[in-house]
């Protein structure tokens, strides 16, 4: 199934290329280096599509782990796995005359395999982060977006209802290296079965209220619905299967000291659904032992802080220069299984003058497991009489996993950039008797 919905979209992706360039008469427009596009600007086409309102898009990334040493297996290999893109953004000012309104509708398609689940990690255990981020979600075509967007009171109030995840608006973050821990929304890689990032969506309504030019604030409210993660639900929109509601509350701001930009942000998230305790039954007593269900919370929450901020120019070029990133995620722990989280990353942009586009990247990051999932992992292994960690019924021991990444990122053209990377893992999964590991990685990001 998985090949054929990835064959049936490259398929329709050549379609509107080959449709588009054979009515071109600047058909070298196609895989020039300066058009920002793979397929060019349709001999103009595309170029007066924007401009009456309709900007198509069309991306693909694909990204290939393989694990050079240590890891649970170290039986070499290499996985792959990709993501294609296709959808529109519309302005419906220009189209319809809507003053302050837009609207934009996605499709995803992912597929593949990932080197973390069975070479990295202890498959037991699985491991915290991943080396392959854009993998996951099932191998199927999602419907990602379909949302509109209106500003009220000159601009200040910015409201977005539709279909969206979380991450598109709060707890933002770029995608600049390939290891999920330094990829997108940090909240939705730890908070366990709440938050759902890309190529999830949910009914879901955001209102931000621009405070300044540099501040604002903005609240919203997502379906929780853990059927959509199901195989075969890329285009539910009903709301059958629903638990509840997750409520993010965030405040922005936005500094430009010296022409340098910088991005701060501080939020905090309450989910409405049940959630089970990760240790303690309704008496308070061990579960694992007692033999009666998990306690069964009336809700979860955390918080979190991202902060990016351009440190310097090169040579007056705010295009070039060094950049650093820090992000921090912190979760309930009567309920979740990561307590908390950090990452610090230094990207530098333009690094040598023959190569002003590149990028050169640096990250670290922690990934804590609560310290009661251990506890509980201790007390079913004392009742099952397993200590060996090799005995197949023993459950791995999580504690904190490390991760860390290297890479640069070759700015081939406009519409292509190469990214090959190495990273370290250590403790993968947090387990201790897993080997550390080292990954061999390659992303590739195309603009169609």
């Amino acid at each position: 199934m998985k090949k054929k919905n990835s064959a049936q979209l490259i398929c329709q992706l050549s379609a509107i290329a080959a449709m588009t360039l054979a009515g071109s008469v600047h058909a070298a427009d196609a895989f020039s280096a300066d058009s920002e596009w793979m397929t060019g600007d349709w001999g103009g086409e595309r170029t007066k599509l924007i401009e009456q309102g309709i900007d198509i898009k069309m991306d693909y990334v694909g990204e290939v782990g393989g694990n050079l040493h240590g890891g649970f297996n170290d039986d070499k290999t290499a996985r792959y796995s990709d993501q294609f893109g296709l959808g529109a953004a519309l302005d419906l000012e220009k189209l319809f005359g809507w003053d302050n309104t837009q609207a934009k509708i996605q499709l995803t398609n992912r597929n593949g395999e990932n080197i973390s689940n069975d070479r990295v990690g202890d498959p037991r255990a699985g491991t915290l982060s991943s080396s392959q981020e854009v993998y996951g979600r099932g191998h199927m075509v999602r419907l990602t977006q379909l949302w509109i967007k209106h500003q009220f009171l000159d601009n200040k109030l910015d409201v977005k209802a539709g279909y969206f995840g979380e991450g598109e608006d709060f707890n933002t973050f770029p995608c600049e290296f390939q290891n999920l821990a330094f990829c997108g929304s940090q909240v939705g890689n730890w908070a366990t079965n709440i938050w759902y990032n890309w190529p999830v969506s949910q009914a879901a309504i955001r209102v931000k209220y621009n405070i300044s030019p540099e501040w604002y604030a903005q609240i919203g409210a997502y379906n929780q619905n853990p059927s959509q993660l199901e195989h075969g639900n890329g285009f539910k929109l009903s709301g059958s299967g629903t638990k509840g509601t997750v409520l993010p509350v965030e405040l922005v701001w936005l500094p430009n000291p010296g022409n340098l930009p910088g991005e701060y942000r501080v939020g905090y998230y309450k989910s409405t659904a049940s959630a089970d305790d990760v240790r303690e039954d309704d008496n308070g007593d061990d579960a694992a032992t007692s033999g009666n269900a998990y306690r069964s919370h009336s809700s979860k929450h955390g918080y979190w802080f991202v902060a990016q901020q351009q440190l310097t120019s090169h040579n007056g070029d705010a295009t070039r220069g060094l950049n650093i990133a820090a992000n921090a995620t912190f979760h309930d722990k009567d309920t979740n299984v990561v307590d908390n989280y950090q990452s610090l990353m230094f990207v530098y942009k333009g690094p040598f003058d023959a190569r002003p586009k590149d990028d050169l990247g640096i990250g670290f990051a922690r990934i804590h497991v609560n310290d009661d999932v251990k506890k509980n992992a201790e007390l079913t292994n004392a009742a099952n009489g397993v200590s060996d960690y090799q005995d197949p019924l023993f459950s791995p021991l999580r504690e904190t996993e490390y991760n860390y990444e290297l890479n640069y990122g070759f700015h081939v053209t406009n519409w292509l950039t190469v990214r090959p990377n190495l990273q370290y893992i250590t403790h993968p999964g947090g387990v201790d008797e897993v080997d550390n590991a080292l990954v061999a990685g390659l992303k590739i990001q195309s603009v169609f």
